[in-house]
């Protein structure tokens, strides 16, 4: 049977902002820390359904590659991330993805692959990728889920909004020095 895509556009969707909504709930500021740019639950809610739909008219399009692409979005600033083919595949990923209601703006921080990566390539880019995650993972001082990692032949790119430049730096420092990654690809943003 035959499940309805706007059915599990929808679930997805409602799942995601439930997820939100209690996460939200939880947070607790450290008074110690400096101020950061916050929003709202309703503005998280609003970029977790955009993120959605961007996820879904990229999928849509069989031109673009989806799964190799990340999609992170804050305030509507949707920002786009991975490896593709060729340069067609990057244009119209950023077309479609500015076609969505809502989106303010596209930063592309799409990376072209180059030549094709063999089936060993893919499994040591998947050990790298949850190494990096680990590594981001276990500091305390990396908000490491706002982090999107990418690997592609040890090229490790980065990929979301941070509070501040040290979140950055920490981060592409940390991901360095994880076994296997040959370079770290930049494409982190500061929250606004």
């Amino acid at each position: 049977m035959p499940i309805d895509r706007k059915f599990m556009f929808l679930g997805v969707t409602l799942a995601a902002a439930t997820l939100l909504l209690a996460a939200g709930c939880g947070d607790r500021q450290d008074p110690t820390q400096a101020a950061v740019a916050t929003t709202t639950v309703g503005t998280e809610i609003d970029d977790t359904v955009l993120t959605a739909k961007v996820k879904s008219a990229l999928f849509a399009d069989t031109e673009i590659k989806s799964f190799d692409l990340k999609v992170e979005t804050r305030k509507g600033e949707v920002q786009l991330s991975g490896f593709v083919d060729n340069q067609a595949q990057v244009e119209r990923a950023i077309a479609a993805t500015r076609a969505v209601e809502g989106v303010k703006g596209v930063e592309n921080g799409i990376t072209l692959k180059g030549e094709p990566a063999t089936v060993g390539d893919n499994v040591d880019d998947g050990i790298v990728t949850a190494k990096v995650k680990s590594a981001l993972l276990a500091d305390p001082n990396v908000k490491s889920f706002d982090i999107a990692v990418v690997t592609r032949k040890g090229e490790v790119q980065l990929s979301g909004f941070v509070d501040n430049q040290a979140q950055i730096d920490l981060a592409i420092d940390l991901s360095s020095k994880v076994e296997g990654v040959t370079r770290v690809a930049n494409e982190l943003s500061i929250k606004q």
